[in-house]
């Protein structure tokens, strides 16, 4: 924990040492998965969704946003954001891994926002534009400007916060989004460009994994969907799984097994090109 700043979890395969070594044998080809956590979400959590990956030799790192990056840098259009997704990318060369492949799973819209700018970062800075990236699996995301939905991911996150602080922090998230990033859109997309509109036209190219349910409170399955279709549009290899009764980033919890096999078959898909 607490690697370069960032309060990032690394679990490496076992066996395997920070330093790189010409001797680790087969864990060398095993995909790095790198797990970006909902708003507000507790490692603890994340950590279940690790044991899917670290249970087929797969180095994992599991790192959330803080919820304030998230709810307030984001809406103000400040991208704070940027920061992390760069650190994040930096641990593949602190770990000497930057030569496997490497895939992301992205929970809700906290992860997305954070893997926006890890794709930026891909694209634009040199050192990172030889990481070779496998694909990527988002449960429960990406959703447009919800405010409905936002506010229910805040208020879910601010469960155990004083009352008076709780409504303040509400209010003050739905004014600045409602005229920020709903009244003056038109104007403020040109300074900072949504999440969502920038993730429909990124320019990665790998295989995407759409993980949503029919009865999301927060993300609403008609915006997933939109976003599978538009993707597949620009030629990405897209697949999208519906679930008709699962909450929010709780598919996992509802079908173990299924989900479990919807990710690891995804990774070997994704990485069945590579050699053995």
């Amino acid at each position: 924990m607490g690697v370069r700043g960032l309060e990032a979890a690394v679990e490496l395969a076992p066996g395997e040492a920070r330093e790189s070594s010409t001797e680790r044998g087969h864990a060398d080809d095993q995909p790095v998965v790198i797990l970006l956590g909902w708003a507000g979400c507790q490692d603890k959590y994340l950590a279940k969704y690790s044991t899917i990956y670290s249970q087929k030799g797969c180095p994992v790192i599991r790192y959330t946003a803080p919820w304030r990056m998230i709810f307030f840098s984001e809406t103000f259009g400040i991208r704070s954001l940027q920061t992390p997704a760069r650190q994040l990318l930096e641990l593949l060369f602190d770990y000497s891994v930057e030569n496997r492949p490497v895939l992301f799973h992205v929970f809700s819209n906290g992860g997305v926002m954070l893997y926006r700018y890890i794709i930026e970062a891909l694209h634009t800075h040199k050192p990172f534009k030889n990481l070779k990236v496998a694909g990527t699996i988002f449960d429960s995301a990406p959703g447009r400007r919800n405010l409905r939905g936002g506010l229910r991911a805040l208020a879910t996150v601010l469960l155990s916060t004083n009352v008076l602080l709780k409504y303040f922090l509400l209010f003050a998230f739905a004014t600045t989004a409602v005229v920020l990033r709903i009244l003056l859109y038109p104007l403020t997309r040109f300074i900072h460009e949504s999440h969502y509109d920038a993730l429909l036209k990124a320019p990665s190219r790998w295989p995407e994994l759409y993980l949503y349910s029919e009865v999301d409170a927060i993300i609403e399955a008609s915006e997933v969907k939109h976003m599978a279709d538009a993707r597949q549009q620009l030629g990405v290899p897209v697949k999208a799984v519906g679930f008709s009764d699962s909450a929010h980033v709780s598919h996992m919890r509802a079908y173990p097994t299924y989900y479990s096999n919807l990710c690891t078959t995804f990774l070997s898909d994704c990485v069945g090109g590579s050699p053995p």
